[in-house]
């Protein structure tokens, strides 16, 4: 007879290391992770679970619904956002400066501008955003309606090009399409645009800064409806 291979112990359950527990921090963390790895599609509560070893209706504890956590994560992910220091700077430039910090940390993890362009959030970390942001517009001697309704178009703006930006991570080569369709387009039909191709795409950093100081000017300039409803 062949000598048999000598069988493996059975490692018992208590061998083996404790999963951690599971926590709204935990559950908020892993999501954010997922989110910076896989974008807005490649969360949802069943892969989260799946992060954290153990079963979707475990979450529900914590959280009621997949709009929840995204606010949840929104939230967390908004807690870097840093107000600038207090400076002898203009109040418009540390309103631009601290706008790009915004995008900034909305670039950083993919999908969550999305999720910031559908979900109002009121935790500490984005009612403090919008608190600074109030707070340079008095500075700067805004009228008290004007303000309120700055802080909307300048927050959507910065939110909108982050998506934009960032949705372009999870789709091949959509910038460089784009850029030889405009350049390559028909002189005869297209004549603004093959003349002004190559800066369609330009700026980068300048064009976001110029981007905040026309609706800055606008603000200055356009009085708000006496009556608001």
């Amino acid at each position: 007879m062949r000598d048999e291979a000598p069988k493996k112990p059975i490692r018992s359950r208590r061998e083996r290391p404790a999963k951690a527990a599971l926590s709204l921090e935990a559950i908020v963390r892993t999501a954010t992770d997922l989110l910076s790895r896989h974008g807005l599609e490649g969360l949802s509560l069943r892969k989260v679970a799946i992060e954290l070893d153990t079963g979707a209706a475990s979450l529900y504890v914590y959280v009621e619904s997949l709009e929840e956590l995204h606010g949840l994560v929104l939230e967390h992910v908004l807690g870097s956002v840093e107000f600038p220091k207090p400076s002898k700077v203009p109040w418009d430039k540390r309103i631009i400066a601290y706008l790009e910090t915004y995008f900034q940390v909305l670039c950083a993890v993919p999908g969550i501008a999305q999720i910031a362009m559908m979900t109002m959030s009121t935790g500490p970390n984005a009612m403090r955003l919008t608190e600074n942001l109030l707070e340079l517009l008095d500075a700067g001697g805004v009228p008290e309606t004007s303000a309120a309704w700055a802080v909307d178009q300048l927050l959507l703006h910065v939110t909108a090009v982050a998506a934009e930006q960032t949705n372009w991570r999870f789709r091949d080569n959509v910038v460089e399409r784009s850029q030889m369709a405009y350049r390559q387009a028909s002189p005869e039909q297209y004549p603004h645009i093959h003349k002004l191709g190559e800066k369609m795409f330009s700026g980068s950093k300048d064009r976001f800064r110029w981007s905040i100081q026309i609706i800055l000017a606008g603000i200055r300039s356009t009085p708000t409806p006496t009556s608001p409803n």
